[in-house]
Order: C-alpha cells, then sequence, then structure tokens
C-alpha cells in the first residue's frame, strides 16, 4: 500500500511510519517545515513539504495521487493559541478531506481526541476548549463525507511509555491512557481492515491484542456516532 501521512513529524506519525515502511509499505509523509525531512528518512518515509494552513486543495491533492490512504495525525500542537485549533485541527482536517476526494482516495483515519466535542461547554483552560471543539468539528465534517471511508480514533491521554500490544478499542471506553506506541500499532491495524469504516472509536490501553480488537470491531453492526 501507498500510505500518506499528515502532519508527517508527529510523534504517533513517526512511529507509523517506521512500523509501515518496516513492513515494506510505501509511506509518505506531510510536513511543514525542510528541516523535519532527515527524521522522516530515518523512519522509511518520503518527505513531503507542504503547508497545510497555507496549501489549496489541488496543493494537497497533487500529492495524494495514487495513495491508498490518507492519516490525519497533524495538530497544532502544545502551546499553540486558540486560532491554530481552527486553522490546524479543524480546517487543515478538512482540507485534507477536500484533497483526498480530489484525488480519488476514499480511506482516511483521522486522530481526534477523547473528549472531542464541536459544542464542548467553556471550560477553565479556554485553549483546549478550543481544540476540543475544533476536533470535534473536524469528526463531524468528516463523517459527514459519503465519498470518504473514514474512520475517526480518539485516543485518551498520550503516554510515551513502550507499547504493550493491547489496548481497549471501542465506541465508548471510558478515560483512560494509551501509549502512542500502541496508538501507531492501533492505526495500522485500522488501515488493514476496511470493515472498521464508518465508525467512532474511543482507544485506551487494556488487555485485547491490538489486531484482535481491531477485527472484533469490523464484525459489529455500526451504530451512530455520538
Amino acid at each position: 500500500m501507498r500510505i500518506v501521512i499528515a502532519g508527517g513529524h508527529g510523534q504517533i506519525a513517526l512511529r507509523l511510519e517506521r512500523l509501515l515502511a518496516g513492513r515494506g509499505d510505501e509511506v509518505a509523509g506531510i510536513i511543514r517545515r525542510p528541516e523535519q525531512a532527515g527524521d522522516l528518512l530515518a523512519a522509511g518515509a518520503e518527505p513531503v513539504v507542504c503547508d497545510l494552513e497555507s496549501a489549496t486543495v489541488d496543493d494537497v491533492a497533487k500529492h495524494l495521487k495514487g495513495a491508498d490512504a490518507l492519516v490525519f495525525a497533524a495538530g497544532a500542537g502544545p502551546g499553540s493559541g486558540a486560532a491554530r485549533k481552527q486553522t490546524v485541527d479543524l480546517a487543515a482536517a478538512v482540507l485534507c478531506a477536500d484533497a483526498a476526494e480530489r484525488a480519488g482516495v476514499r480511506r482516511y483515519l483521522i486522530i481526534s481526541s477523547m473528549g472531542a466535542d464541536a459544542h464542548a461547554p467553556d471550560g477553565a483552560d479556554p485553549v483546549f476548549t478550543a481544540y476540543l471543539r475544533a476536533k470535534g468539528a473536524a469528526d463531524e465534517a468528516i463523517r459527514a463525507r459519503p465519498g470518504l471511508d473514514w474512520t475517526v480514533l480518539r485516543p485518551g491521554r498520550l503516554t510515551d511509555d513502550p507499547g504493550t500490544g493491547e489496548v481497549n478499542l471501542a465506541p465508548h471506553t471510558g478515560r483512560g491512557e494509551v501509549t502512542r506506541d500502541d496508538v501507531a500499532a492501533t492505526l495500522l491495524a485500522l488501515l488493514d481492515e476496511p470493515g472498521t469504516a464508518g465508525r467512532t472509536l474511543e482507544l485506551i490501553g487494556g488487555g485485547t491484542p491490538v489486531v484482535e480488537a481491531v477485527r472484533g470491531l469490523s464484525l459489529i453492526p455500526i451504530s451512530e456516532p455520538t
């Protein structure tokens, strides 16, 4: 397969790139800064420099030609203000969806967040509230695309502990932690399982092997996302 990852220099993205390259898939990562290219090359990925905050649909679509799937792993990141939650976490996700449809790439995986909600109430941290709203709005926009075979993945609190290879993956899991290693492994398994399209899934650490958790979900009828 050829997989394109938007936000290709992120911590989860680099892990996923290593997994994909390690099994022989072709992987490209969209990055904003040319100096990030070396890290992608080291992970076995082709670096593609394209600023998703200023690119057009055609700019992105040309990088998706021939791809089997697009993974949206971009994010404004810690330290950014509320405005960039809108331009990256929301607008760039929609831009990539538009580009995927234009390029004929149906499979679209988006890394969201536990608690993402376009109508999240005001909280103590206005920037975090803006983040949850942007992520929730992006999820809604992607789920409204009949031209995409989408999966929304909402991990719990991320850690850098070594992955266990075992998770709890379900429409609703409750709050919890999950390692970035296990998120990357879950994304890999989701790419391999077309039966998980059309699902919004929460992910935390658990006791079920990743591949088994993903395959099990593909056998469960899809219900309306909440």
